[in-house]
């Protein structure tokens, strides 16, 4: 403690800012202890570029990926004394095709990525966290056959459970150490009551029970904030509180994009797990025995009362300087 799971930098991601070293010395500034660098893999389609990376080959993308890997291990050697790096990955589901090319990135990057930050963008192909616009456009096509909309709630319901179907997939086949942005799906309605759609709510008790069942950490998001109509993290009270029926574990993740957002928020964080009643965090740790996916990595509770951690001190210190 205190410690991130999920991260990006402009040098590996192009949606993002700085370098990739630039975070690792912005996240032992702040006292980091434990910090996970967690770029996306690659996408295999063309179709499925962002625009920032339509300049690049699908060829490109992988070869950025490795480099990414090869500096992460770099950073990892070179700050050992000072901070705790672990080097993972961050999930796509876009088509069946990017859960083959998964595997095999795992199976030849075996003994280089200590854990998988399991996360779910898309719904039927379409990105629903790259714009309102977008969004709208992966909703539309859970209307009728006739391409009208449907009103009330079944539109919703269909999207939300296809949501969490794929989320359900990838929980299912790769078991990730960490499950990130749970609720991603609302975004862009942060209100939404998710107990008002029972088929999906279903689905989500099911991905928790899945997740609780093998020892996943569920993330607290820090990023949610930054978006607009937000006012907590990522996952809401409602899907914290079920996390908390199913004895499900939390762990804290800055997903900063870049040196500028490391560690932003967490303040914030902090109040809604106190608001929320989480009296438990864990983090990954290295371990001398293969966890179930056969990686050395393992959950570790933190011990004591997290909230008496001087990071949390120093950080309330540097608050009252600013509001000052």
């Amino acid at each position: 403690m205190p410690h991130s799971h999920h991260s990006h930098s402009g040098q590996f991601c192009r949606h993002a800012f700085g370098s990739l070293e630039e975070v690792v010395l912005e996240a032992i500034k702040q006292r980091f202890e434990v910090y996970g660098l967690t770029e996306h893999v690659p996408r295999y389609r063309p179709e499925d570029l962002y625009p920032e990376e339509r300049e690049l080959s699908l060829d490109g993308l992988s070869k950025q990926f490795l480099s990414f890997l090869n500096e992460a291990h770099r950073l990892k050697e070179v700050y050992a004394s000072q901070i705790t790096l672990l080097v993972g990955l961050e999930t796509e589901y876009i088509t069946d095709d990017d859960l083959s090319h998964l595997q095999k990135l795992l199976k030849d990057n075996e003994r280089r990525i200590d854990y998988i930050v399991g996360s779910v963008h898309h719904v039927s192909t379409i990105p629903i966290d790259f714009d309102r616009v977008t969004y709208e456009k992966a909703l539309a096509n859970f209307s009728n056959e006739e391409g009208v909309y449907i009103l009330g709630n079944d539109q919703m319901e269909r999207f939300l459970s296809a949501y969490f179907d794929a989320q359900h997939q990838l929980i299912r086949q790769f078991q990730p150490e960490i499950i990130g942005h749970l609720d991603l799906c609302r975004l862009y309605t942060p209100s939404l009551d998710l107990k008002q759609y029972p088929i999906a709510w279903g689905k989500l008790i099911r991905n928790i029970e899945e997740a609780t069942r093998y020892g996943a950490l569920f993330e607290i998001n820090a990023a949610a904030f930054k978006k607009e109509g937000w006012t907590s993290p990522y996952p809401g009270k409602d899907v914290v509180g079920l996390i908390q029926e199913k004895t499900g574990r939390f762990a804290l993740s800055d997903d900063s994009h870049g040196p500028r957002t490391v560690g932003q928020y967490y303040l914030d964080v902090a109040d809604y797990l106190v608001h929320v009643g989480i009296t438990e965090l864990w983090y990954l740790d290295c371990s001398s025995k293969p966890n179930h996916n056969g990686r050395y990595i393992s959950p570790r509770r933190i011990e004591g009362d997290w909230r008496l951690h001087t990071f949390w001190k120093h950080r309330e210190g540097e608050r009252r300087k600013i509001v000052s």
